[in-house]
């Protein structure tokens, strides 16, 4: 069972990670994980869910 999308990018953050948007499509969007202090991508999150894409909004990254 995978974790949610959305608690997987909150824990992100809340640890300092910075992430960025890569694919927004209608059907799924993939988001780059990348490190606090350089942006180094570590990972990424591919999901269709519903919930991610209105907890992201209209951002394109973390910092938006």
């Amino acid at each position: 069972m995978s974790a949610d999308p959305v608690d997987v990018l909150r824990r992100w953050e809340a640890a300092g990670g910075t992430w960025e948007v890569v694919i927004r499509a209608s059907d799924a969007m993939t988001v780059r994980l990348c490190t606090c202090t350089g942006g180094e991508e570590v990972d990424r999150l591919v999901s269709a869910s519903p919930a991610l894409a209105e907890y992201v909004g209209g951002r394109s990254r973390s910092d938006d």
